[in-house]
């Protein structure tokens, strides 16, 4: 037989390929799920069953929480990524740590095929073939649902009269739930003016008396809450479990698809919203200006191929060695203040914060130069308005 390996998730779309790829096309099916932060131990185990259920020959969960932290996360912390500065590419930066992955454990086991469930509409078929293409040329990718046009129903009947009742009841909002924040879909994100309301959101607010934490970064990571320290993805879920509690770090994203069409997507990321924007305010005091300029569009155009599948170019590992340079100094302790459906950003404390230095402070007295070298500066800094002035005066 044919090996096979199927990206599943224990959902409808992959639930319905084990049974077709292996009943109907004859595949050892190998299912694989890839674990970057939504999956707990009890649903793991649910998964496996049911794919043992619908025909699998194997299942196998890979843990890649850590992976997925080194290989991305890091680096959009490193460059405050926020796709139209609003969304910081929760579920969408996980697909491609996920499909590596798949990969990869395709090679071992020797697999002639990869099947994935993605539709002919979305952003995930983009993101999965350019990956298995590029790392696995030599393997055929199957996708049931997208070749076949198949609509829920389709799916669901097939099931049914293969004796898999499993209840496929469409949930009204659609959760995927990763290390780096939660999407949130619905009717009302089909629609371009309705926002989603409080309870499609999966944390609810529990605290409402405001509490203040200290976020503490070494070379641009978090390593340490309220003096606490421990690894940057365990800092992640315990700042996430705090600040949901708060109802912070919903929002909705509007975009652009990879396939051309705009989308809309809800989601709730505190954590990673708290961190990005603490991150940047310490980066504010310990960087050039030059630099965060620099940055800034260096993250922007990382965030931009991420999203779009383009990880494995290699300009994403020399953008990545640039990112990584520039947190050198970017080391300090960042105040935060948690409130109902916010936070604030209070200050900073570190050794390398450039307004420390005894030049000058703003607006107030000057120690490093005179009235007259201050004068003779702004007179020169002057003189291309004059001259365009003098041109165009007419």
């Amino acid at each position: 037989m044919k090996k096979l390996v199927l990206a599943y998730s224990g959902g409808l779309d992959t639930s319905y390929c084990a049974k077709y790829l292996s009943k109907e096309e004859g595949f050892e099916v190998h299912a694989v799920s890839v674990n970057t932060g939504g999956f707990s131990p009890e649903e793991i185990q649910e998964i496996k069953e049911k794919a043992l259920v619908l025909g699998a020959s194997s299942y196998t969960s890979i843990d890649a929480v850590q992976t997925f932290y080194d290989k991305v996360v890091k680096y959009l912390i490193f460059g405050n990524v926020l796709r139209n500065n609003t969304y910081p590419l929760s579920v969408s930066a996980e697909r491609i740590v996920q499909a590596v992955e798949i990969v990869e454990h395709a090679k071992k086991l020797g697999a002639t095929h990869i099947a994935h469930g993605s539709t002919g509409a979305g952003n995930d078929q983009v993101r999965f073939d350019m990956i298995f293409q590029t790392l696995a040329p030599d393997i055929q990718i199957i996708t049931p649902i997208r070749d076949n046009k198949l609509s829920r129903e389709a799916e669901i009947e097939y099931l049914n009269s293969h004796g898999v009742d499993y209840s496929w009841e469409k949930a009204k909002y659609s959760i995927n739930k990763g290390l780096w924040g939660t999407s949130v879909g619905g009717d009302e994100t089909l629609t371009s003016h309705l926002p989603l309301p409080d309870a499609a959101y999966p944390s609810q607010l529990q605290e409402k008396e405001p509490q203040n934490v200290k976020l503490t970064f070494e070379n641009g990571e978090l390593v340490a809450i309220d003096g606490a320290t421990d690894s940057p993805v365990t800092n992640i879920e315990k700042l996430e479990k705090m600040a949901s509690k708060y109802a912070i770090g919903r929002d909705i994203h509007v975009g652009d698809t990879i396939i051309g069409i705009k989308g809309r997507v809800g989601f709730e990321a505190a954590a990673a919203l708290i961190i990005i924007k603490a991150h940047h305010l310490l980066e504010k005091h310990t960087l050039s200006k030059w630099q965060q300029y620099q940055k800034e569009q260096l993250g922007n155009f990382y965030g931009m191929l991420l999203h779009e599948g383009n990880y494995l170019d290699e300009v994403m590992r020399n953008v990545e060695a640039f990112l990584s340079d520039t947190q050198k100094k970017v080391s300090g302790d960042v105040f935060v203040g948690l409130y109902p459906f916010q936070f604030r950003l209070q200050g900073i404390a570190s050794e390398n914060d450039l307004m420390n230095a005894s030049f000058g402070s703003y607006g107030e007295m000057n120690k490093g130069w005179t009235a007259d070298d201050a004068k003779g500066f702004i007179k020169i800094l002057s003189n291309p308005g004059k001259i365009a002035h003098f041109v165009d005066k007419d």
